[in-house]
């Protein structure tokens, strides 16, 4: 109606509006083809107005769409594109949303550290304004990275300073969202009767107000609360009410949401054939709405479920589906655009070995191209030589076949197995995060001074044989090696596939690395020459993980997490493995060790600290 009278009375500017409202409806939807067909109605009057406030908010909205649908670095380039606009006009308020948008693609990314640091930009400046709203709600986003980073005291903290502002201010749409957040931090702690407490406190105010959406929210994760507690017919009832409102509101990516939630169910109720039905169901859902992370968990169910029927040959089909299908409709030129920008602004360079790497790999994709013009111009020559060009051709191929068999063992040399198929397959990888990861870092006490004793030649030669031994060892302890800076060694256990034995095998590949010190320190004291003797840091927590670059490729790890290991191994001892607390928590009942105290490391305070003695004995 709005539409209709803006467009009788020539009203530019009210038609916008209304295209930017029509498509934020269709967005609630879950319509996404029809949300972003109006928000880029509404961005052509606002460029042929030249209203610049409205067209930042537009390319919001757009970027919102595209986050939803998993598509980060489209949804990064609009959001940065309002961030433009909103700065030219001196829009505070709107910088500040910018990057609260910001802030969410990148948790959504699992990005958390550059999450945090946009949504703490954006406090920084509602506090200047004096939005107590807008302060409560970065709180709750604050609250919320601090969730997915696994620090739920402090998620915590910042949900309940949230709830502390909403409530003076009388707002209930946001208090019940504060509520279901403290829930979701219960649910996460195991604290299944709180968080079922804080949920229901919720829903009570959402069916006050009548808001059906968020209704099916809270009642999905009261489901959850009870599938958790193994009570399947009381989750199922809210899973059946959820689903029944979503229809009713048309929101298709909720219906698909509670659909996987109840495919689960009928998987830990071990009734498989109406568990793949459910999970087909949403996949196709979607599929339909094009909601990539959606597709992805869907995906990644029913892997599971095929493997635990048996299924191995679909199980298998499903997966390569995974893999190929993440980020696979998004443009490459904004891939390469999107994450060179992000690349500048948040690492440093990349290394020379991997260079090295990437220029073998790159001379052979040269030459098959090469290759491939031969086979080509032979068949320009006419009907006549077709026969030998059929021959040329089947010589090339297995040719072409060594070549990428060698190009993809060059690829696993600096690339852990998961991320090169990834990469190969949509062109890029994405971040990930890991809640639990045990890094080990290793260098050499004095090593400047004893490398000067020895030729550059004997010294690479020397720290050939020493990290060649290395990766022997982690390799057969089942841990990934990250990368070598200088004469510092450092790899982790728990990616880039997650297991529960990661802190074992990472201490047990520390002691063999010292054994094998010993060893070859004796030989070359024996023979007179110079030894290298090792320290080794290790320490458990959650870290980001992905490619640098986008030509010469290097697999690395980011997070506090990294820096105190690394902190651990400076202060520990020649010839010995020593730990943080974190790890010692988990290992203890398996290994016996020294307790060191809390030692002092930089910029981390007071650690406490064990040197790993061996394996207790049964």
């Amino acid at each position: 109606s709005a539409l209709a009278l803006a467009e009788k009375l020539n009203f530019k500017k009210g038609q916008s509006e209304a295209y930017k409202n029509i498509g934020i409806t269709y967005d609630y939807k879950g319509n996404y083809p029809k949300a972003l067909e109006f928000q880029f109605k509404s961005i052509d009057i606002d460029k042929e107005i030249g209203n610049k406030a409205d067209l930042a908010n537009s390319y919001n909205n757009i970027g919102i769409i595209y986050n939803y649908q998993s598509n980060y670095p489209v949804a990064l380039d609009y959001y940065q594109k309002a961030l433009t606009l909103h700065t030219e006009v001196g829009d505070k308020d709107g910088v500040a949303l910018d990057q609260d948008n910001i802030g969410n693609l990148y948790d959504d990314e699992g990005n958390y550290s550059q999450a945090l640091e946009c949504v703490l930009k954006a406090l920084a400046i509602q506090q200047k304004i004096g939005k107590k709203g807008s302060i409560a709600d970065d709180y709750g986003r604050i609250g919320n990275i601090y969730m997915h980073l696994g620090n739920n005291s402090k998620a915590l903290d910042y949900f309940q300073n949230a709830l502390t502002i909403h409530q003076e201010m009388g707002n209930d749409n946001y208090v019940a969202s504060d509520l279901g957040n403290i829930g979701i931090v219960y649910s996460n702690l195991a604290n299944y009767t709180e968080a079922l407490t804080y949920f229901q406190k919720a829903l009570a105010i959402f069916e006050k107000m009548g808001n059906k959406n968020f209704i099916a929210a809270a009642l999905q994760y009261i489901g959850g609360v009870y599938t958790q507690e193994n009570n399947y017919s009381q989750a199922m009832d809210c899973y059946t009410k959820a689903l029944k409102l979503n229809e009713e509101i048309g929101d298709k990516n909720g219906s698909a949401d509670i659909i996987v939630s109840i495919g689960k169910v009928y998987i830990k109720q071990k009734n498989y054939v109406p568990a793949k039905t459910y999970l087909d169901s949403a996949l196709a859902i979607f599929k339909h709405i094009g909601e990539k992370g959606g597709i992805k968990e869907a995906y990644i169910d029913l892997t599971m479920l095929d493997s635990i029927t048996g299924d191995y040959k679909t199980g298998w089909e499903d997966y390569k589906k995974l893999v190929i299908y993440r980020d696979s409709l998004i443009n490459e030129a904004t891939i390469k655009k999107t994450t060179q920008a992000e690349m500048n602004f948040a690492f440093g360079r990349k290394t020379d070995s991997t260079q090295a790497v990437q220029d073998k790999l790159n001379a052979i994709a040269d030459k098959e191209s090469q290759r491939q013009k031969v086979i080509r111009n032979s068949f320009v020559g006419g009907f006549s030589i077709m026969f030998l060009a059929a021959g040329l051709f089947f010589v090339q191929r297995r040719k072409i076949s060594k070549e990428k068999k060698r190009s993809d063992e060059l690829l696993l040399n600096i690339l852990p197995s998961e991320t090169a198929e990834e990469l190969k397959a949509t062109g890029g990888a994405k971040a990930k995060s890991f809640a639990l990861v045990t890094v080990m870092f290793t260098d050499f006490k004095d090593f400047t001074k004893i490398s000067e004793k020895l030729s550059p030649e004997e010294l690479v030669a020397e720290l050939h044989t020493i990290f060649q031994a290395f990766d022997n060892i982690i390799h057969a302890n089942n841990i990934e090696k990250i990368k070598t800076i200088g004469d510092s060694y450092m790899a982790a256990g728990g990616l880039p596939v997650s297991n529960k034995t990661h802190p074992f095998d990472v201490i047990t590949a520390a002691l063999k690395i010292q054994e094998f010190m010993l060893r070859h320190n004796s030989k070359r004291e024996d023979e007179g020459k110079p030894v290298f003797q090792a320290r080794i840091g290790i320490n458990t927590g959650p870290v980001v993980a992905g490619i640098v670059g986008i030509k010469k490729f290097a697999y690395d790890i980011w997070g506090d997490t990294v820096n105190l290991a690394s902190r651990i191994e400076s202060n520990g001892e020649v010839g010995k493995v020593n730990i943080s607390g974190s790890t010692y928590d988990l290992v203890k009942n398996t290994f016996t060790c020294t307790y060191r105290g809390k030692i002092h490391a930089k910029n981390k305070g007071e650690v406490d600290m064990y040197f790993v003695e061996g394996k207790s004995e049964v």
